[in-house]
């Protein structure tokens, strides 16, 4: 949001007699206590400052993002222009049931993007030159997952326990720790509230259009065969994933 719609929204607010707006935990704004019969010409007024009406029922929500790459260290994809592309494309689609996407830059998943529907998570894979890694160590300091360990002077990582965080990568003092091309995992499945459920891996591609190209495909199969009146994690658990992740990446290769 810019500042100048930020200072619309308090002049809007204003006018409309809201004394306090309210900051989501989904990176919304809501403007309480709007008096019913001034609704319609306060959402044409939202409309022309650029912060239209928001989604909240069965459709596809706003898509929130951490600050990725444009403004993070550990960042390893731009997250806010992806969720502006996939905001763009499927902000508001009517479906059985409501559908959250979020996006995390890295790992660390300050979004917390796999406790929603569509998650979708940056990753870099850390390559080693065993020939010249001096086996000094420095890298085992920044792992957070213990992944990497020194071995008889040279550098081990257990590939099982690397969550591909890229943040070995930077510190290695001699610049001899490379990387894959990022990639963007895709969980789907994931749930907030009471009784929160981590989403499950689906599908890991290497770019912006093949997130597009993957979450069109979700969409599209949540509104041909996913029924109102229960949320999509519950509905996966009933037609069973490994049939749903067959499903979308025979579409995604058709």
């Amino acid at each position: 949001i810019t500042p100048a719609q930020m200072q619309g929204l308090g002049e809007i607010a204003s006018r409309y007699g809201v004394k306090d707006l309210h900051l989501t935990t989904r990176q919304t704004v809501e403007l309480p206590h709007v008096d019913p019969g001034q609704l319609e010409e306060l959402v044409g007024d939202l409309e022309k400052n650029g912060t239209p009406l928001g989604a909240e029922r069965e459709e596809v929500v706003n898509v929130t993002a951490c600050m990725g790459n444009r403004h993070c260290k550990f960042g390893i994809i731009d997250s806010v222009g992806l969720a502006q592309e996939i905001d763009k494309k499927f902000f508001g689609r009517e479906l059985p049931v409501k559908v959250r996407i979020a996006i995390s830059s890295c790992p660390n998943g300050c979004e917390s993007e796999r406790l929603n529907e569509i998650g979708i998570t940056g990753t870099r894979r850390p390559i080693r030159d065993p020939g010249l890694c001096t086996g000094c160590g420095t890298c085992t300091h920044y792992c957070r997952e213990k992944a990497i360990e020194v071995d008889n002077g040279v550098i081990v990582l257990h590939k099982e326990l690397c969550m591909e965080c890229g943040f070995c990568i930077l510190p290695c003092p001699f610049k001899l720790i490379s990387a894959d091309d990022p990639e963007y995992r895709i969980t789907v499945g994931g749930r907030r509230g009471r009784h929160p459920k981590i989403g499950r891996h689906l599908v890991t591609v290497k770019s912006h259009e093949d997130v597009l190209r993957v979450v069109d495909r979700i969409i599209y199969w949540i509104y041909r065969q996913a029924s109102s009146g229960a949320m999509l994690p519950e509905q996966l658990d009933d037609l069973e994933f490994d049939e749903f992740k067959k499903t979308i990446v025979k579409m995604i290769e058709g």
